[in-house]
């Protein structure tokens, strides 16, 4: 396959955003394509075999499209655009940028940037319940969030409600101090962060005040009715099944529920199931529900957090087999 050499053009006003600092994007492009990219006087000069250079030239100009949307470019974007484009979905990642589901206090936009989180908020619009399955930093809980503020803003549902298990995250913390709500808040923080970020502290607390946005742990959710509400069920891998049934069963009329959790995170005492991967199990066939998987691709926290997860499954993965081939090779021992 022959060498090739294409121009592309670049606005000035663009060109230290797509590139990165010192160039950083560039390499990390040059580097994954094993191409040659060289910037010069608003013109980026790419070279190397004609399949990897097309790949480069398509990965460049939707970031130049995203940067021109208003965006600022991070290495996220750059590892996501490369990771579709060797998947033939190079065209995708404008796509998902158009899709904007609210702004956050400051005026940013919040949406999916991925196409599995892409297809997460396309489940939550047209779907009873969702449930939002994956590792830490997809925006399980973040998008449902800014999904939850938005119905509410515009009058499709009564009120907000936001529930957790009060689980400690494998340490045992003790008595805490304070009054009941003092003791639940620290479980419940990561709710009050995404609410503050999204809809501002003042409006917060002017809706909780009047009863519309209700944060509390999922004990709390035992003998009601919730109708007309958006209801969000956080860490549901720490729920028992016993839980789950309790909270899926409290579902009324004008509902929407997204229940958001991460098999690989359990911190239930014992070895007993989680309510999660039993109602995953049971509730397969409803047609109303919708299971979204979301994997490591669709992380959006710092790249590093992508590889850790990454690290872990594969660890993971080698124990699991492990002992499946410790008890068959026990199993024969018994046999024979």
């Amino acid at each position: 396959m022959g060498i090739v050499e294409t121009m592309i053009d670049i606005p000035a006003e663009h060109e230290r955003n797509v590139c990165g600092q010192f160039d950083a994007f560039l390499k990390k492009i040059e580097k994954t394509l094993k191409v040659t990219m060289i910037s010069r006087d608003g013109l980026i000069k790419v070279i190397g075999p004609e399949t990897m250079a097309r790949k480069a030239v398509s990965v460049f100009q939707n970031l130049i499209e995203l940067s021109k949307r208003g965006n600022t470019i991070t290495e996220q974007n750059v590892d996501y655009a490369l990771s579709l484009v060797f998947e033939e979905k190079d065209d995708k990642i404008l796509e998902i940028d158009q899709d904007v589901i609210c702004r956050t206090i400051s005026g940013k936009p919040v949406k999916p940037k991925t196409i599995g989180q892409k297809e997460y908020v396309d489940a939550i619009r047209e779907k009873m319940i969702v449930f939002g399955l994956g590792p830490a930093g997809t925006g399980k809980t973040y998008l449902a969030m800014a999904m939850a503020t938005q119905a509410f803003k515009n009058n499709e549902v009564g009120r907000i409600i936001l529930t957790r298990p009060a689980i400690e995250a494998g340490e045992k913390l003790g008595f805490l101090p304070g009054d009941l709500q003092s003791k639940i808040d620290p479980y419940l923080r990561p709710l009050y962060d995404a609410l503050y970020e999204i809809m501002g502290a003042d409006s917060y607390l002017h809706n909780a005040e009047k009863g519309l946005i209700e944060v509390a742990p999922l004990a709390y959710m035992r003998g009601r009715t919730l109708d007309n509400a958006y209801i969000i069920l956080d860490e549901a891998q720490n729920t028992t099944p016993a839980q789950m049934k309790m909270f899926l069963t409290r579902i009324g009329f004008g509902s929407k529920v997204i229940i958001t959790g991460d098999l690989s995170q359990r911190d239930l005492a014992g070895n007993g199931p989680s309510g999660l991967d039993v109602a995953v199990k049971v509730l397969k066939d409803i047609e109303d529900i919708a299971f979204i998987r979301l994997s490591s691709k669709d992380i959006v926290r710092h790249p590093l957090v992508q590889k850790i997860v990454q690290a872990y499954e594969v660890y993971e993965s080698k124990n699991r087999s492990g002992e499946r081939g410790k008890r068959t090779g026990g199993s024969r021992q018994w046999e024979r």
